[in-house]
Order: structure tokens, then sequence, then C-alpha cells
């Protein structure tokens, strides 16, 4: 860790870092093309990796990924903007500390406990389920809970199948939940058939506690989530015949469990699965983030677009063409530009329309607790699109 280099790199933005893009491949996924990454190179970490399907945002969390991967995978850079100088998000966290993330988060957890994502798949996840504290740390992990968003901006198309499952129908018993995992080596074990899909639509978001079985879309979706990755698939075979290798079924289960069917009912919360409300309990449409009116009268739109979890959560700023904008958020933040170009205070934002694996973009950044307090202006240089942004936060404002 070079502590002049990260000084820097925190001088040049005024308390703003500047990221580099930070790709992750799944070798389980296909990739949906929505990332604006370039057609030729969703492969370009070989075959034995898998496709490019995610990018994640604000990371100081190392993707999971099995053998071969990289120390830094996963991990997001704050880069200069002469393209000379760069450090990890994570050792300017471990420098700066409550400067950079602000003192309350350093001081309950050390660390910036939170990032997000696109994930961009082709077809539908499997059914699989995040575990909570009690269950991840087991592993000597963290539990995971997640919030998904469908921006416009990047879902184009739907992918093969924009329906997600989430949990289990009212009525389903443990017994039918432990049959289905029992038959997962055995073939296709028809573990949706316990549960229900629910239409996409763009715009939305869904709330995902630890817990919660759920069979993502195949939509490009937002997810700012906890600082973790942990899973463990549930289904054995998912439509358009794409198997789950059993390793998944296991995976962050404590060695002395594995085989052991039981245990993998009981990482289920219950009560959240079987929830006859769960739609109108977990399912998200954009708020206002204060006086609507007001707001459009000054020429943007902030709105919590992903608010039900305690532990994280996430804005959508919009500012018309030709309007600025200084916003206070009292708390620490990374950011995603979706649309349009402009200015962060006075660096360039802007969103690409294609990206090279390796480039650096101006649509990324992330704001400590020092420059959210002082105020953060956005200014829209466009005459005829709006600029559109979204903000990930570890703590609501």
């Amino acid at each position: 860790m070079n502590h002049s280099t990260i000084d820097r790199l925190f001088d040049e933005g005024r308390g703003i870092l500047r990221l580099a893009p930070n790709w992750v491949p799944r070798s389980f996924c296909r990739p949906g093309r929505r990332l604006r990454l370039h057609p030729d190179d969703y492969f370009c970490l070989g075959l034995k990796r898998g496709g490019i399907d995610e990018r994640w945002f604000s990371s100081t969390t190392p993707a999971d990924n099995g053998p071969g991967t990289p120390e830094d995978e996963g991990l997001s850079y704050a880069v200069s903007s002469d393209r000379k100088e760069r450090a990890l998000l994570t050792d300017a966290v471990a420098q700066l500390k409550g400067a950079l993330i602000g003192e309350t988060l350093y001081q309950k957890y050390g660390r910036w406990p939170m990032y997000s994502k696109f994930f961009d798949n082709k077809g539908p996840l499997p059914h699989h389920i995040h575990q909570n504290d009690e269950y991840a740390a087991k592993t000597g992990a963290s539990g995971k809970p997640e919030m998904y968003f469908f921006p416009s901006q990047y879902n184009n198309y739907g992918g093969e199948f924009p329906f997600t499952f989430f949990g289990l129908n009212p009525g389903t018993t443990k017994a039918q939940v432990r049959d289905a995992l029992a038959a997962f080596a055995k073939g296709d074990n028809r573990l949706t058939s316990l549960s229900r899909a629910y239409a996409i639509d763009v715009d939305t978001g869904w709330d995902v506690p630890p817990g919660v079985l759920h069979a993502p879309a195949s939509m490009c979706t937002y997810e700012p989530q906890f600082a973790s990755d942990v899973f463990a698939m549930y289904q054995s075979v998912l439509y358009f015949d794409h198997a789950v290798g059993e390793e998944l079924l296991w995976k962050n289960c404590p060695p002395e469990h594995i085989g052991d069917f039981d245990y993998l009912v009981d990482v289920i919360d219950w009560e959240l699965n079987v929830d006859p409300m769960f739609y109108q309990h977990r399912r998200m449409e954009p708020l206002p983030a204060g006086d609507e009116a007001a707001m459009e009268a000054e020429g943007y739109l902030d709105e919590w677009i992903c608010y039900r979890c305690d532990t994280v959560g996430a804005k959508r700023l919009t500012v018309q063409p030709g309007h600025s904008v200084l916003l206070k958020d009292e708390v620490a933040y990374g950011l995603i530009t979706v649309q349009g170009y402009g200015r962060i205070n006075e660096r360039e934002l802007s969103s690409p329309n294609m990206i090279r694996f390796g480039q650096l973009t101006s649509d990324e950044y992330f704001v400590s607790e020092q420059a959210s307090k002082e105020g953060v202006r956005f200014t829209n240089l466009s005459k005829e699109e709006p600029l559109v942004l979204l903000r990930h936060f570890a703590r609501r404002p």
C-alpha cells in the first residue's frame, strides 16, 4: 500500500475517487452482453474462467471464483486523472479510515461493508440462497442481504427468461424442499415447482434478505448488497437444460455438514419464503427522496430505488439537460453513471457506449463522507439528454 499515492488520489478529487471498471467472470453463467463491454471481450479471460457477466462497483470484496482466481478479482481500483497512478479501494479505506467512509461505519465494521454490481446473464439463474450471518459465520464469512433494481438504460432486451422466482409457495413443507434437494444429483430436482415467478419490470426493484430463495431473471440487474460473496445453488437444472454442478449446492457449507440436506433446509428463512404477501413486502418502486415538485422545479429528481434493507440502500439521480444540482447526502457512497454526460464537481462524468477490457472510463466514482457532507455538484452538459446515475450506500443518509 502506497500512502503517498492514496493521498494524492484523495486530494486530486477533493475527497472523491475515480474508480476503474471492475469486471468479474462466472464459469456457471452466460453473458447477456448488456454491460457495454466490447463484443470481443466477454471471454477474454479464457473459457475456463467463463464469460464476463458482472461489473462490480465500489468493491472491497474479492470475488469467490475458486481455483485460478486472481487475488484482486472483484476489487475496485482508484485511478488518477492522468492514468499513471492507481490504488486498491481496500487500501484507501485501510489508510484513510473514517475520513473516507465515515467514523460511524469504520468503527462498526473496520471496512467498507457493501458493494454493488451489474449482473448480466443471458438466461435465468438457479434458485439459490445467500446465507445469513449465523450460517455464513460457520465458514468465516458474512451474511448477504441484497436488493435488485433493473435500470432501463441497461435493459434494451429481457434475455431468455425475464421472470424471477422468489421464495416458496405458501403451504410448501420442509419435507418437500428436502426431497427436492436430495434429488439434486439425480437430474432436474424441479425446485421451482414449489415456487412462483414474477414478471420483471424495468425501473423497479426487489428486496432479497438472506435466507430467501431466488432465481433471478435474465435481466441486467443493479444489485446493492452487503460485502460478501456467499451463496449456495439449490436448483439442479435450469430452463434450456443448463445443468448446475453439485459442488455449488454445498458452497459455503461447513465440511461437517456436506451431505446433510436437513442443514440446507435450516439455512432457509421459512417465514420470509412462504410469506403470502411477498410481492407487497419485497417489491420496490422509486420513491422521491424529498419534495418531488420542488426538485423538478430545479431541474432534477432524486429517488430512493432500494430502500427496504437496513444495511444497504441506493438512490437514482436524474438531472435534466442544462441543469445542475448540489447534493448533500451526509454519508459516503459509490456511484455509476447510466445515461448522459456532464460533471461531478469539476471532473468528467459520462456513460460510455462501449468499453474495451482494461480501458478506463469516467462513469464510476466513490464519494467520501467528507465530500458528501460538503456537497457534490452534478452538472448535465447535454442540451437534449438527461444525466442519470445510481448511488449506493452502506448506511442510509
